[in-house]
């Protein structure tokens, strides 16, 4: 809203300082700063509300060091994250953008979910919450939005360079050649960006048009379902990933900022071409969201980290999961996720390997194994006598280490 308003200060009266609203860089800066204050001042006023409201936190007894000090602790506390990400992005963002809209059904719609999940455990005195099928349910109608917007949106495009013989001609008619005139009209695609292939790009229809070229028009149900996979996956990862303070809300800052440099550098036809990367026109705006976001992560750690004054919940986890995993969608760098997001992988796969351990071997012997003393994999850690503080700081840093893993695999071919 204040970026409509300088906008017009500007067009009309010359407004001084109104054009600084204009430069994508000033917007993320503001919106990042603004998201920090929401969350720690008006957190503190959020959590003292949970407190009066007694959402305290249900702990089960696991046999963990220092799990029943945190018994009454507030949850739902994934609220602050909420309201300190959209406040800034609908002060500053350009509204009207596909990228922008997106994600802010995709954190009301998981939020929601979240809250709903929260809500039953804490005020129905049902451990289990929302039924597991509803929660999928729930993601996989995310996911379908998410891929239908995207693949038949119209101004979701890319924008491809021309062939260097073309590009040379131009340069030779023109000493003064601008960037875009060296690139192709805007197109619909289904390109993505994968590693380790050439060009470092994949287009989703060769997944079916290699049986024939005549089923490229069903792309996008390859599409969809991709996204709801990642979709589904992320947000669960993240959910898992929340279980010792400061763990999901750290991991997830670190994984939305280098996503924010891909949608920033994605969106600029200048940085792209340096970089020999696929050029999006209009996915730069995510970065308004992503500096909101990462805001709001780090105001939350300022009580979430040990011994945390609030939780998250589900409200949060699941939240932040959906927002990383239509982020990275919509910047074409979903597979990258492996990558990028391992902490959350290794926590679901720690998960399913459990599982089907301990089913396997009961069948086969009578008696169910274990893989790790305990999963997810943050608590066998500690079962091992870690403290979490050490356990925290320690995936925050191989977070990082993949975050610039992920960087520097977009130049590797």
């Amino acid at each position: 809203m204040l970026y409509y308003l300088f906008d017009y200060l500007e067009k009309q009266f010359q407004f001084p300082g109104a054009t600084l609203f204009g430069f994508l860089t000033f917007r993320a800066a503001l919106a990042m700063i603004l998201s920090l204050l929401i969350s720690t001042i008006y957190g503190k006023r959020i959590i003292h509300f949970l407190q009066r409201k007694q959402v305290g936190e249900t702990i089960r007894d696991l046999g963990l060091k220092g799990q029943q000090e945190k018994a009454g602790t507030p949850t739902m506390g994934g609220v602050i994250i909420i309201l300190a990400t959209l406040i800034p992005v609908l002060l500053l963002a350009k509204l009207e953008n596909i990228y922008i809209i997106l994600l802010i059904i995709t954190t009301l719609w998981m939020g929601i979910i979240g809250f709903i999940d929260d809500y039953i455990k804490k005020f129905k005195n049902d451990k289990e919450g929302l039924k597991g099928k509803f929660k999928v349910l729930g993601q996989v109608g995310l996911g379908i939005i998410v891929g239908a917007t995207l693949f038949f949106h119209s101004e979701v495009t890319i924008k491809e360079k021309l062939p260097l013989e073309a590009q040379q001609e131009i340069m030779a008619s023109n000493t003064s050649v601008e960037q875009s005139e060296l690139f192709k009209d805007e197109t619909k695609s289904t390109k993505t960006t994968i590693p380790f292939v050439k060009g470092n790009e994949f287009d989703y229809a060769k997944l079916i048009t290699w049986i024939s070229p005549n089923l490229e028009k069903y792309a996008w149900i390859i599409f969809i379902l991709i996204s709801i996979i990642i979709v589904t996956g992320v947000s669960n990862g993240a959910n898992l990933t929340d279980g010792i303070d400061g763990l999901a809300a750290g991991t997830s800052a670190i994984i939305a900022l280098t996503l924010g440099i891909f949608a920033w550098v994605s969106g600029n036809i200048i940085f792209s071409d340096y970089l020999n990367i696929m050029y999006i026109p209009r996915v730069e705006e995510i970065t308004i969201y992503i500096a909101a976001f990462v805001g709001a992560l780090v105001g939350f750690l300022w009580y979430n980290t040990f011994p945390a004054q609030v939780f998250m919940g589900d409200t949060g986890s699941l939240t932040i999961g959906g927002i990383i995993a239509v982020i990275a969608i919509a910047v074409r760098k979903e597979w990258l996720i492996p990558v990028l997001c391992g902490i959350f992988l290794a926590e679901n796969l720690s998960v399913i390997m459990q599982v089907s351990w301990f089913k396997y071997t009961k069948k086969k012997y009578g008696e169910g194994r274990r893989i790790f003393r305990m999963s997810p994999l943050h608590h066998h850690y500690q079962k091992k006598g870690y403290h979490e503080s050490k356990i925290v700081t320690r995936f925050w840093i191989v977070g990082i280490l993949l975050a610039i893993l992920s960087i520097v695999t977009l130049k590797i071919r």
